[in-house]
């Protein structure tokens, strides 16, 4: 008598369930394609064309499209490729900066105001206080206050980049805050946490151990959407001269630069407009491909 022995397969990853859903989602991959390639641009296109972006050659000013400037140059001479590139990095690094911050501090208001009863009255009126507050001028408000203190504390490119990031990240947490704590107000009552509960665990591990990573989904997608209203943010700001000074480039101060001559040199208008808009649209699709991924109910179809 044969005896027929079954292998036992491990148990599949949770994550590669959740990357299969995300590969059916087109919009998604082509999103995530061209942030990665934007990526690389930033970050390897310096090692391949390393010239200075803040390299003024007054003879070269208001060059058109060629093999010595790919993009041409601006006003100054200053290579607009060089430029795009620097300014990328710190758009990107704004961007990512300040989602963590708004993040950790919506998920942290939201998984406080969800789980102790006590603390969700005044912190969820202190999330619709922020709601209600008009953000483009409190962030002028904000910049013209804290702009010349922080500057000469730690410099004029670190000060900007630390006001930016603080200004977007402290007036961006609220929908964070208030998406977590719907989900912590349902997953408390589930018969894990009670079970927990009732063995006397404490509040802490409570948190960090069942109530936390099962509210990951609706925090990941809210840090992708994130990243794309900092980016947004940020280059209004410096659309609007309150951001970077004009020798650290971003893509908003860039527009900022060439609008004056957007009649004859409409390119320059265009370039940091396309680059702004691809970022912002790849991740915004690549949060609906995180939320379609991450939904259980969805990833089992």
């Amino acid at each position: 008598m044969t005896e027929t022995t079954t292998a036992i397969r491990p148990p599949r990853n949770q994550w590669w369930d959740v990357w299969d859903q995300f590969k059916t989602h087109k919009g998604a991959l082509v999103g995530l394609t061209i942030f990665i390639t934007i990526l690389l641009g930033i970050t390897i296109g310096p090692w391949l064309w390393d010239m200075a972006p803040t390299y003024v050659d007054l003879r070269a000013r208001n060059k058109g499209f060629s093999m010595a400037h790919p993009l041409g140059t601006d006003q100054l001479g200053r290579d607009l490729l060089a430029r795009m590139m620097a300014g990328g990095k710190v758009s990107l690094s704004v961007g990512l900066t300040a989602m963590a911050l708004a993040v950790s501090l919506g998920t942290t208001i939201g998984v406080l105001a969800g789980y102790f009863k006590k603390l969700e009255s005044p912190l969820m009126r202190l999330t619709d206080l922020f709601l209600a507050l008009p953000l483009l001028p409190l962030l002028l408000l904000m910049v013209t206050l804290f702009r010349e203190p922080l500057s000469q504390r730690f410099g004029p490119e670190g000060g900007i980049f630390l006001l930016i990031v603080t200004a977007i990240g402290a007036t961006s947490w609220m929908q964070t805050a208030r998406i977590v704590r719907g989900e912590v107000l349902a997953i408390k009552e589930r018969e894990f946490v009670l079970a927990a509960r009732s063995i006397g665990t404490p509040a802490r591990r409570m948190v960090l151990r069942h109530i936390l990573p099962n509210v990951m989904s609706p925090i990941m997608v809210s840090a992708t959407l994130g990243i794309a209203t900092a980016i947004i943010t940020e280059s209004a700001l410096s659309f609007l001269g309150l951001g970077f000074p004009p020798d650290f480039p971003t893509w908003g101060r860039l527009l900022f630069d060439a609008v004056d001559q957007i009649q004859l040199y409409p390119m320059r208008v265009v370039l940091p407009g396309i680059a702004i808009s691809l970022t912002v649209l790849s991740v915004n699709y690549i949060g609906d491909g995180l939320r379609d991924a991450l939904d259980p109910r969805i990833r089992g179809r």
